[in-house]
C-alpha cells in the first residue's frame, strides 16, 4: 500500500512537471510570435526600437544619380531619396540629422532589411504584388515609369524597335528586368550589379539599349550628353517606401510624415530640386 502510494505521488508529480513545462514552452512560443507581429526583436514596437535609438537607418542607392549618388568630392550621399528621408526623419524624431545611410542596391536591399541592418528603404524601390509579400511598403511617394536609354542617332527609339538582335541593359533585382522580357521576350537581356555598371557598359558599346525607370534614366543622360532617353514609358513603377513585415506603426508614420511633407510644400521643393526635368 506504501509502494503505491508512493508510485501514485511520483507518477503526479511527472504529470505536473509535463503541464508546467508545456505552459513555459507555449508562453516562448507566444514570445515569439509576439516579437514577428511587432517586427521588433525585443518585443517592442519597430517605431519605439527607432525612437529608443534616437535614429533611422536608410538603405539607400549610391550609384543613382537623382535619387541617391554618392559625392565624390565630399562623400557624402545627394538626391531625391537622401533628402526624403531627411525630411521624414525630421517629422518622425523631430531632427534631419538623426539618420545614418547605407548603401543598397537592387539586389540587396530587401535581405539587409530583413537582416535588420536597416530599418527602411527608400531606394527607387517599385512597389508590387510579390514584395508585398517580404516587405510593408508605404504611399507611393514617385510615379515612374520604364523607358528607354540610347547613345544619341540610335535606331532604337521606343520598345517597338527592340528585336532578337538587341542587346538590352538591366539591373540584377530590379522590375525592370523581369518587365523587358515581358515586353520584348526576343531581346537579348544582360544583367549588371548596379546602374553604374550597366551604365558604363552602355558607354563601352556592350549593348544597344539600358532600360530601367525614366527617372533614372534621366540622371544617366544628364551626366553624358552622348545619350538620351527615348519612346514613352512601357510600364508604370509607383516608387514606396519599405519597412520590415509587421512594422505597421512605423509605416502609418511614414505615410502621416509624406502627407504633411506634400500638404506644407516641402514635397514640392524636393520634388523640383531633384526632378522637375
Amino acid at each position: 500500500m506504501f509502494k503505491s502510494k508512493k508510485l501514485f505521488t511520483f507518477m503526479f508529480l511527472v504529470i505536473l512537471s509535463v503541464f508546467a513545462l508545456a505552459a513555459c514552452g507555449g508562453e516562448e512560443e507566444s514570445k515569439e510570435e509576439n516579437k514577428e507581429e511587432t517586427g521588433s526583436s525585443e518585443g517592442g514596437s519597430t517605431l519605439e526600437t527607432i525612437k529608443a535609438n534616437d535614429k533611422i537607418v536608410w538603405g539607400v542607392k549610391n550609384d543613382t544619380k537623382l535619387f541617391g549618388l554618392k559625392n565624390p568630392s565630399n562623400g557624402e550621399i545627394e538626391g531625391f531619396d537622401v533628402d526624403m528621408a531627411k525630411a521624414i526623419t525630421e517629422i518622425i524624431l523631430g531632427d534631419a540629422s538623426k539618420v545614418e545611410f547605407k548603401e543598397v542596391t537592387s539586389k540587396t536591399r530587401i535581405p539587409m532589411l530583413n537582416n535588420g541592418d536597416i530599418d527602411a528603404i527608400i531606394a527607387t524601390m517599385t512597389i508590387t504584388e510579390e514584395r508585398k509579400q517580404e516587405v510593408d511598403f508605404s504611399d507611393v511617394y514617385f510615379e515612374a515609369g520604364q523607358a528607354l536609354l540610347v547613345k544619341k542617332g540610335s535606331p532604337i527609339q521606343s520598345i517597338e524597335d527592340i528585336t532578337a538582335d538587341t542587346k538590352v541593359l538591366a539591373v540584377k533585382g530590379s522590375t525592370s528586368a523581369i518587365n523587358i522580357r515581358e515586353k520584348a521576350p526576343e531581346a537579348q537581356v544582360l544583367e549588371f550589379e548596379n546602374y553604374a555598371e550597366a551604365f558604363t557598359a552602355l558607354k563601352a558599346g556592350q549593348g544597344d539599349t539600358l532600360t530601367t525607370d525614366n527617372a533614372i534614366l534621366f540622371g544617366m543622360a544628364s551626366e553624358d550628353s552622348n545619350f538620351e532617353v527615348v519612346g514613352d514609358t512601357f510600364t508604370d513603377e509607383p516608387y514606396g517606401i519599405a519597412a520590415k513585415k509587421g512594422s505597421d506603426d512605423f509605416v502609418q508614420a511614414i505615410n502621416d510624415a509624406l502627407a504633411e511633407l506634400k500638404e506644407n510644400g516641402k514635397y514640392d521643393e524636393l520634388y523640383n530640386k531633384w526632378l522637375n526635368f
